[in-house]
């Protein structure tokens, strides 16, 4: 499928966003804030995960991503890298029947080789076992980075000179439409490497929120705020009003 390039054409867009993408922050201070070991965080952040699912599906979103664990990630400490990939195995056995159930179609990007033989063996289970599923798409984002995915996108290309269309064919994600909101938990304002190509006129929101807490109420704030806002992709606000005014004459 092919989708529309936010700097080539204006994409369709209302009140709900199509795809939303999140990077999970907050789990390690949640955890702290409780005086609880960093893991307690990171397995209440799975609970938020499976949540989040559930209300996006709800509320007609068609694409959610996840960043779950960037290429930087492995500079944590090796013991809580373990228990990260531990907990990423367990959520890949127990939680893919459920998305099945569901209409969810799972989707793994990043550079998953890094990851052992039986990590691999799910990943590719889970996405054969969900593909034919619409109802939402679910991208979980594992050692990925938005400088790998744009390097191995230039690799892959046999087209020169090189243009737009030819490097978005080889995106990690070139089956989805480019994000629409832009979420991060946890107060901190950055987009950490994620998505780096796709960001380009995606609407951010930064909520203080940790993501263990982010919940329905959350995630319909962040909506709302989206719902708000003029999306011009370029033109000036005299050209997005008659084009509203257009599409409401063509309406009637």
């Amino acid at each position: 499928m092919t989708h529309v390039s936010s700097t080539q054409e204006v994409p369709a867009h209302g009140g709900t966003p199509r795809h939303i993408a999140i990077i999970m922050d907050g789990n390690g201070r949640w955890a702290r804030s409780r005086m609880l070991p960093r893991i307690a965080g990171h397995r209440r952040g799975l609970e938020a995960v499976r949540a989040t699912v559930e209300n996006c599906a709800e509320r007609g979103v068609e694409y959610l991503t996840l960043f779950a664990f960037s290429s930087e990630n492995w500079r944590r400490p090796a013991e809580e890298v373990a228990l990260l990939m531990q907990l990423f195995q367990v959520a890949l056995t127990s939680e893919v029947e459920r998305m099945h159930k569901h209409g969810v179609r799972l989707k793994v990007v990043g550079d998953t080789k890094r990851f052992g033989d039986k990590m691999q063996r799910l990943i590719e289970q889970g996405e054969r076992l969900t593909a034919a599923n619409q109802r939402l798409t679910l991208t979980i984002a594992a050692n990925y980075g938005g400088r790998w995915d744009l390097l191995q996108a230039v690799n892959r290309i046999e087209e020169r000179p090189i243009d737009e269309a030819a490097l978005t064919r080889h995106l990690a994600m070139s089956y989805a439409p480019e994000p629409d909101l832009f979420v991060r938990t946890g107060g901190e304002q950055r987009i950490s490497n994620f998505l780096l190509w796709q960001l380009a006129y995606t609407e951010f929101y930064f909520t203080e929120t940790l993501w263990p807490d982010f919940d329905a109420a959350a995630l319909d704030q962040a909506i709302a705020s989206y719902g708000s806002r003029e999306l011009r992709f370029g033109r000036s606000c005299e050209q997005v009003a008659a084009s509203s005014t257009s599409k409401r004459a063509g309406a009637a």
